[in-house]
């Protein structure tokens, strides 16, 4: 009887940490678009968001909810875009899909003096849920290459590394209570009149804790 319960036991662990891939690498199955006028497609393996002139901010998010996890994925920005990961977000009003909200894992390049990637942004949530003091720029967003994000998120802890390198940890008693879960999104910043421009992500994968 015991024995039987070990196994169980860890059966469920097991299942627990499996690894699940969120795309397909030839559709956008379990993906929707919300918030905006931008282009997602398939492309060699890789989802390209394309901006449209005039677009507000635009994401493609997964239809499932998640809520403590372990996410991964390599992401190329444009040098001329904005993008950010978002993580337990929800949906208001009804205007393109309804308006994506809740905390957003920054994207952008380095520069010559350094940037914010990695660190939290609350999309239409109040503005940087990192402390200002700690918003210090960095360089390990490598400009025009292929970039590896890694974020957990676990009660209201988000943790995020870009490259291997931890860029932040996050306690936000705040937005947890409002975003526990929520649909994971890919953006496409808004940029008025210029562009076009691209952002492409390959090999997403998230685990449930």
């Amino acid at each position: 009887m015991a024995l039987g319960c070990i196994v169980v036991g860890n059966a469920q662990d097991a299942k627990k940490i499996d690894w699940l891939s969120l795309f397909n690498g030839k559709d956008l199955a379990g993906w929707e678009i919300k918030s905006g006028k931008a282009d997602y497609r398939v492309e060699d393996g890789m989802i390209v968001g394309k901006t449209e002139k005039g677009s507000p901010n635009t994401f493609l998010c997964t239809k499932n909810l998640y809520g403590d996890f372990e996410l991964e994925f390599e992401v190329n920005c444009d040098a001329d875009l904005n993008s950010g990961c978002q993580i337990r977000s929800k949906l208001r009003g009804t205007e393109f899909g309804g308006r994506v909200n809740g905390p957003q894992v920054e994207i952008e390049h380095s520069g010559s003096k350094g940037a914010e990637s990695g660190y939290i942004y609350g999309e239409a949530a109040g503005g940087w849920r990192t402390p200002k003091i700690d918003l210090k720029p960095h360089k390990h967003y490598k400009d025009g290459e292929w970039n590896h994000y890694r974020i957990v998120a676990k009660g209201p802890v988000i943790e995020t590394w870009i490259n291997g390198q931890k860029i932040t940890r996050l306690v936000d008693e705040e937005i947890y209570r409002t975003h526990p879960e929520g649909i994971i999104g890919l953006q496409v910043h808004g940029v008025g009149n210029r562009g076009p421009f691209e952002v492409r992500w390959r090999n997403l994968r998230i685990k449930t804790l």
